[in-house]
């Protein structure tokens, strides 16, 4: 295991951080039992990652019962010393009485008396970013709890667009972030050359399952990679940057520990074989004509399609084989929701996309209707 300064926090976290989605199991209330299979594959994974040096246990209130999991392996079953590793936990409260409230409610949960990092969780739109700074809200009341020493470090997470993470950034309130940054997305690189400037930590979500299901790799991205797993060679791309310090795997689902021993030594920057790997990735992302085209400058357009979205998912499906992963994605899109917002190309979408915005050498609604076509799947009733 390799470990880094976690920006201003100081403290040496392991480039591997243990999550905690993945225990997600029924209601995160505490009358209702963990299942038995639950807590034994929690009481696994946490030896397995301890063993290997992981330092840095991930959960959040959100995750089902992950909290009352976590809390009873680590005390009750393995009593593992608490000063022996770090505690990161997340909550999005909307009031500085929710916040206390909640925050009393977790440190029950994981059976311990201070949070290590806690984390605003989801600053995904302006509203919310207003709403989690407002005076006398939620993140002023944590950086209260944080004078109290109940938590040490107040930073926040996000999947927003990347105008808004560089704002929350700007705002000064925040010891660290967490945020969405791989190879096959690379839009969020400045908010993390922000963050590097502003000495926070930096941590990155979901690598192997957002970052393209590098669990279940296509045989095209698995030629592309070797002698690496795809898994290895994200990891590395990521670890390359030194403003990055840990990412989180989803161990008993994303990710396994044989690929976690193949990621060491994670030069910064790359190796020569690093880049001669992503060079080959790069090369072949060229070979679809439109696979180019900055579909950023398309953000936030009044049809309400996620087109950046949408065509990522095209470039990795036609450049990447990498279909069922956008076949898994796009059919997450969201119309009413802030995590993964986006409506789905109907005619009347279609009709208002602002084209302007659009080189006129792209046949965007063409490209669209296309990555529709061979992605999406009616939800069963």
């Amino acid at each position: 295991m390799e470990y880094r300064r976690f920006g201003k926090t100081n403290k040496m976290v392991s480039v591997i951080t243990l999550g905690g989605m993945r225990y997600k199991h029924g209601s995160a209330e505490p009358r209702h039992e963990i299942p038995q299979d639950t807590l034994e594959q929690c009481r696994d994974t946490v030896q397995k990652a301890l063993a290997q040096g992981i330092n840095l246990i991930e959960t959040a209130y959100g995750y089902g019962k992950s909290e009352h999991v976590y809390g009873h392996v680590l005390n009750d079953e393995l009593r593992i010393k608490r000063d022996s590793y770090f505690l990161m936990t997340k909550g999005n409260p909307k009031t500085a009485e929710d916040t206390r409230k909640l925050v009393s409610l977790q440190l029950k949960a994981l059976k311990t008396d201070y949070f290590d990092f806690y984390a605003w969780h989801g600053i995904n739109t302006p509203a919310l970013l207003d709403l989690a700074c407002s005076k006398g809200g939620p993140v002023e009341e944590l950086l209260k709890m944080k004078e109290e020493g109940i938590i040490k470090h107040v930073g926040f997470s996000t999947h927003a667009p990347l105008d808004v993470i560089l704002r929350a950034i700007e705002t000064n309130l925040f010891d660290f972030v967490n945020l969405h940054y791989y190879y096959f997305f690379q839009r969020n690189k400045p908010a993390i050359d922000l963050a590097e400037l502003k000495d926070m930590g930096v941590f990155i979500i979901s690598p192997n399952d957002k970052g393209g299901q590098l669990f279940r790799p296509s045989q095209k991205l698995t030629e592309l990679t070797a002698p690496l797993h795809p898994i290895q060679w994200n990891a590395r791309f990521c670890l390359s940057h030194s403003a990055i310090h840990t990412l989180t795997f989803g161990l008993p689902v994303t990710a396994s520990f044989e690929h976690i021993n193949g990621i060491f030594p994670a030069p910064a920057p790359f190796s020569a074989e690093d880049a001669r790997i992503k060079q080959v990735l790069d090369d072949q992302k060229m070979l679809d004509p439109y696979s180019g085209f900055d579909a950023y400058v398309m953000e936030n357009d009044p049809s309400g399609l996620n087109i950046p979205e949408i065509l990522r998912f095209r470039t990795l499906w036609k450049c990447y084989d990498m279909k069922e992963f956008g076949l898994h994605r796009y059919n997450m899109f969201q119309e009413k929701d802030h995590w993964f917002p986006g409506h789905f190309p109907t005619e009347e979408n279609l009709r208002k996309i602002d084209l302007s915005r659009c080189p006129q050498d792209i046949p965007l609604v063409d490209l669209i209707r296309e990555t529709h076509q061979e992605l999406y799947r009616p939800k069963s009733k």
